[in-house]
Formats: structure tokens, sequence, C-alpha cells
């Protein structure tokens, strides 16, 4: 886990010369924490849609009651229902004290234990986990070599990482389009933002994938650091469950993101 003092993420109201992309990135979620739940695809709104990523991470990993799971950037605890919905015991790691200090409020008693750390440094210990997952994290990874060869060195053989991402900078027209549309929508409405635009696209332009992450290239990394048996596939069922608890300005982001998500699994040699 970090060694560095907790942050405070209204404290930090300049960069100076020692504030890295990792501090941007750990301050700029921070400050997300308390609205994270209410952007668009990352609370899950519903029994159904619980139901849905069940089945869809079940789909890519064999998960036996009991088995330990390592969750990164777990965020508000999101995923972490998941995977205590399919008997995991869960170890989850976070950058950000206060999404922490909801996603606990949320798993009081349940069968995790948070943990305040680098997703790209776990310093978990070796062979530990039955799987490993994460979602919405490897866009933002600056060293995706270094955090790929961690992962594989915390499983187990024959354990399973999952990755949950998209490629959110290749937008086609219609979807520059939809999400203008739905940008529009929340302005008449007088709905306020839950992101800062200026600090997430500075934070972009940091990160290895800047350009997009695209799955056939995550999965040539994961093959070049020891991963065998990559799956590709769509988050299939997900948005259908999404798309009948969101507002129609959500609803537009979600037919915007269409074809832009993925799930990619691999395994490491057993």
């Amino acid at each position: 886990m970090s060694n560095a003092a907790p942050l405070d993420a209204e404290a930090v109201v300049s960069r100076g010369a020692n504030f890295g992309l990792k501090d941007e990135i750990r301050a700029y979620w921070s400050k997300r924490a308390e609205t994270f739940d209410l952007s668009y695809g990352h609370r899950i709104r519903s029994d159904a849609e619980l139901e849905a990523w069940a089945r869809l991470i079940a789909s890519h990993v064999a998960v036996a009651i009991g088995a330990r799971a390592l969750e990164l950037a777990s965020g508000t605890g999101e995923i972490t229902r998941v995977l205590l919905s399919l008997g995991c015991s869960v170890d989850a790691i976070d950058l950000c004290e206060p999404m922490i200090a909801r996603a606990q409020a949320k798993h009081a008693n349940a069968a995790v234990r948070f943990h305040l750390g680098d997703a790209e440094n776990t310093m978990m210990a070796d062979e530990a986990y039955d799987l490993v997952i994460c979602r919405h994290l490897v866009w933002t990874l600056i060293d995706p070599a270094r955090a790929l060869a961690d992962w594989l060195r915390v499983l187990k053989p024959g354990g399973t990482l999952v990755v949950i991402d998209g490629d959110w900078v290749t937008l086609s027209r219609r979807s520059v389009l939809l999400k203008r549309f739905s940008g529009l929508i929340d302005r008449l409405t007088g709905v306020a933002s839950t992101w800062d635009q200026a600090t997430h696209q500075r934070i972009l332009n940091g990160v290895h994938f800047r350009d997009g992450l695209r799955a056939p290239a995550l999965e040539a990394m994961l093959r070049e650091v020891g991963f065998e048996a990559p799956r590709i596939g769509p988050l299939s069922g997900i948005a259908r469950r999404q798309f009948a608890t969101a507002s129609w300005s959500e609803r537009l982001r979600l037919l915007a993101a269409q074809g832009q998500s993925f799930i990619l699994s691999a395994c490491k040699p057993g």
C-alpha cells in the first residue's frame, strides 16, 4: 500500500513542482467521490443490472464460493457488490480515501477488506488471488506494462484477470452528436455536470492510452507480460439494464458509448 500521507482533495488548489500525474489522478477522483455514483454507468441501479454484471463476469471466469478476488480501483464499491454476490472474498484497493470511505459505508460487515494503495503497484502477496478485476481503470494507467506484470504476479497459477473498460477517445460522428444533445438536455433541465472536463482532459493527455484504449492492443500487452488465452467480448446485457433506469440525457450517452466498451479476460499459466 502507499506510504504517502493522506491527501485531502479539497486542499489541492494549485500544482507545485512536485505535484505529478499520479497526484492529480488521486486529487481528481477523490473530489469526484461525493458525486461519483450520480455518473451514468457507474452506480448499479437495479437488481436486474447487478445480475447482468454477475452473469457477464461469470461468463469469463468460473468463480467458486470463497474465491479470493482482488478488485483494483474499487471506487465506491459497485463492482464489489457484484463480486460479493458471486460469493467472493474480496480485497479492494483504491488510490482515494474518499472513494474507500463510501465503499466501506456500503459494505459494512461484508466479506471485503479495503486497502489504500496504487493499483499499478499493489504490494499484495505473490500468487494470492483467483481473480483480479478492474472496471474503468486501465485507460488511466501511466505504466500499463508494469501494472499488468504486477497483476500477473499476484494471481495464483490458473487465475484470471478481468478488465472492463473502453475506448473513450475515438468517437464516431454519431457519438459526438449524441453526447452534444445529452449535454444540451442537461443544461436545459439544470442538471449539473459531475466531472471537471479540463482536469479530465489534462489527465488523459498524460496517461499511456491518451489516444484511446483498444482491446486488441491491450490483448497484445497481456500476451507480452505472460498472460494466455485472452478473450474479448461486449458488455452483453449491461447497457439494456442501464437504459431501463436512465434519464433521457443518460440514454443518449449510453447510445453514444455503444461499441466503445469491452470486457477482456486472460489467464495466468497454470
